[in-house]
């Protein structure tokens, strides 16, 4: 009886050193297969298009894109309307009726308690301004200060947890070094919350304007080749490290269209008139 029980405990060791063993090599077996599909020149490939998507761009554009807003706003303005009689001292000279115009434009918050920077002409006049967020959220928001010949407004919205770009130093700007515009151009057409971007370099600096009919005065502008539209008003032009340098104000062209001459607000001085307002 013990010789069969020794033979008997000698077969199950046998057996389970020869489970373990074909075990070993299946686990071996597997990772040599990972490890060879890993080191495959497929692979390497695809890691390597991966590695080349994301850059200094994407992250910068990552890091600001959340706060930027897109401005909704409703004016009411005073028009001439003709006489329904079509002659008479109405006909001459008109008669003022109001309606509402609805318009967009754009702006980023750059305080954790809900404040905004956007230019003035967005927001001038308004009689209800929404904000909404690239999440979605929508907000009312009111003007906590304006500046009109300067072109920038401040705005409040109340909001929790809400995304925040961080203000920039537009002192050291270098001619030709990376810019990168967003906002909402054609925002009200597209029916999306989502920021465009558009990505060219610093054209120009210190670029000067003569007081203009709506009394904006320009000083020092951001000349940039990123294409700056109706409805980028307001919105942010960042560097290469995710930060504001300027807020994109205007463009110069024949048709309304952008031809790669825009000019940005330096932040800086943005940061001056904030403290103003």
């Amino acid at each position: 009886m013990k010789n069969i029980s020794c033979l008997t405990i000698i077969v199950i060791i046998l057996l389970n050193a020869g489970i373990t063993i074909a075990l070993i090599n299946r686990n071996n077996d597997r990772a040599m297969t990972d490890m060879g599909n890993m080191f495959s020149p497929k692979a390497e490939a695809n890691k390597a298009v991966d590695v080349s998507r994301q850059n200094a761009i994407t992250n910068a554009v990552r890091l600001v894109e959340p706060a930027v807003v897109s401005v909704n706003v409703i004016k009411t303005e005073l028009v001439r309307a003709r006489s329904p009689f079509g002659f008479g001292f109405f006909d001459f000279f008109g008669y003022p009726m109001q309606r509402q115009v609805q318009s967009i434009g754009s702006g980023v918050i750059y305080d954790a308690e809900g404040f905004i920077i956007t230019n003035a002409h967005v927001v001038s006049g308004a009689t209800q301004i929404k904000v909404v967020l690239p999440d979605k959220r929508e907000f009312d928001a009111g003007i906590v200060g304006i500046d009109q010949i300067h072109d920038i407004a401040k705005l409040k919205i109340s909001g929790n947890k809400l995304p925040v770009a961080k203000l920039g130093d537009s002192s050291d700007l270098i001619i030709g070094e990376w810019s990168i515009a967003l906002g909402n151009p054609y925002g009200f057409l597209m029916n999306d919350s989502k920021p465009s971007v558009s990505v060219g370099v610093i054209s120009a600096l210190n670029r000067s304007f003569a007081p203009r009919q709506d009394r904006h005065d320009y000083k020092a502008m951001i000349q940039t080749d990123a294409a700056v539209n109706p409805g980028n008003s307001g919105g942010p032009l960042v560097n290469i490290n995710g930060e504001v340098i300027g807020i994109n104000t205007f463009i110069f062209s024949e048709n309304g269209g952008n031809i790669g001459i825009g000019f940005a607000i330096p932040i800086n001085s943005v940061k001056a008139i904030l403290q103003a307002i």
